[in-house]
């Protein structure tokens, strides 16, 4: 019986793709390190941290871990401002709208605090989520499944009553690994045969699909076998 569904932020309820390559850009410039927008586009979901440490690697590049640090703030700073040029995807709210009451919802993202404690007030959707993980909550990320597994754990619900609605290959990976169910959106920058690799239990081109959303978490029949 599916008691929780836990959903990711960047590329699957918001389109954040623009801000997250615009405020990475920013500061690797800053830093005199060049990457293409894509390489920071295939990295959305591992975390600011992560991305660019890789980005430094990429640009062969030594980084000290106070400069990590500053630029991740600073990143994370911009990000947040940004909130009026970020979008919900069509169909995220009534989704919402729609579970609220009659399961648990958690948001568990690799984005950070600062960032989604600004951008859901802004975009009027706090009050749909028990809980919300984000990266500085936790040691490891994506395809870590950390996130997932700390979520479960605030919710009181156990892994194999959650389900997980991801747009990128680590997490859906993350979600596998953490023996949840997991419906894949390619709302992001993967296409769906590289989620399908990934093995999720369903796959939709968008959160407007609602119908078949809701279907997959309320079907009784998973868990009883």
């Amino acid at each position: 019986m599916v008691k929780a569904v836990i959903f990711d932020w960047d590329g699957t309820i918001a389109d954040t793709r623009n801000a997250v390559v615009q405020t990475f850009q920013k500061v690797l410039k800053e830093a005199e390190c060049r990457v293409s927008d894509e390489f920071i586009e295939r990295r959305m979901g591992i975390g600011t941290k992560k991305t660019i440490l890789e980005a430094f690697r990429k640009c062969k590049m030594r980084i000290d871990v106070s400069t990590l640090e500053k630029l991740a703030e600073e990143k994370i700073k911009m990000h947040a401002g940004l909130a009026d040029s970020i979008n919900l995807f069509n169909g995220a709210t009534e989704l919402l709208e729609e579970l609220q009451g009659k399961t648990k919802i958690a948001l568990a993202t690799m984005s950070n605090r600062k960032v989604v404690d600004t951008l859901l007030p802004a975009k009027k959707i706090s009050e749909y989520f028990d809980v919300t993980v984000t990266a500085d909550d936790v040691g490891k990320p994506k395809p870590d499944p950390e996130v997932f597994l700390v979520s479960a754990a605030k919710l009181g619900v156990k892994k194999e009553d959650c389900v997980v609605i991801e747009d990128s290959v680590f997490g859906v990976r993350a979600a596998k690994t953490a023996g949840m169910w997991c419906i894949a959106v390619t709302s992001g920058v993967y296409n769906r045969e590289e989620l399908e690799k990934e093995n999720p239990d369903l796959i939709i081109g968008s959160l407007v699909e609602k119908a078949k959303i809701l279907n997959f978490v309320f079907d009784s029949m998973h868990h009883d076998d």
